[in-house]
């Protein structure tokens, strides 16, 4: 066979660009890394104690430092305070000192206290990488789509089954109610071999 005269040509555009889209959004901030981060803010403000009827941790009061953090106007006020704190919260809330500062200084800022630690806790979520109030709005957006959940879930599922020790009627625990023979998984199991 003889050689082809001319060079194939190489594409200069490759095939898998990948989409040229960006993402929407700011780039580098995660909508749950923010509720999650200010969940957990508002469990580092407050002393928890155990609720024995409902059998789950409940609010019980704010820390000290957490009272003093809240009631600080200074920057030098909002270090001392984190200085009685602990570690984590130290290691946590001393980098966002000036963010912390901005919060308190809001016109928004609510004046009783038990709403105060909520308000700064939503705030100082987004790190200052989006504005405390669009880190509030992401917080109170995540919770209203929670509450609009359902509370309920599935407890069991059930199918009607025709066993082949005689037993008709619906099955219990993906197994028939005499025999406890299992349903199969597999489409073949349950429709029998091809019939095509």
């Amino acid at each position: 066979m003889p050689r082809r005269k001319t060079a194939p040509k190489i594409s200069k555009v490759p095939l898998d660009t990948g989409s040229t889209k960006a993402r929407r959004g700011r780039p580098g901030v995660h909508q749950s890394e923010i509720v999650g981060r200010a969940q957990n803010y508002r469990r580092m403000f407050w002393d928890r104690r155990l609720n024995k009827k409902k059998k789950e941790w409940v609010r019980d009061k704010p820390y000290e430092w957490a009272v003093a953090l809240v009631s600080a106007k200074t920057e030098d006020a909002i270090g001392h305070a984190l200085d009685s704190a602990p570690s984590y919260a130290q290691n946590e809330f001393k980098p966002l000192i000036p963010l912390i500062l901005r919060v308190l200084r809001e016109r928004e800022f609510p004046r009783r206290q038990e709403n105060q630690f909520d308000f700064l806790a939503d705030s100082l979520a987004g790190y200052g990488r989006v504005s405390p109030r669009r880190s509030r709005d992401i917080c109170t957006k995540h919770r209203a789509i929670e509450r609009a959940k359902s509370p309920y879930k599935i407890l069991r599922r059930e199918f009607y089954v025709e066993c082949s020790c005689g037993y008709k009627g619906p099955a219990r625990n993906d197994a028939c109610r005499k025999c406890r023979a299992e349903i199969p998984m597999s489409l073949e199991g349950l429709f029998g071999p091809r019939l095509f």
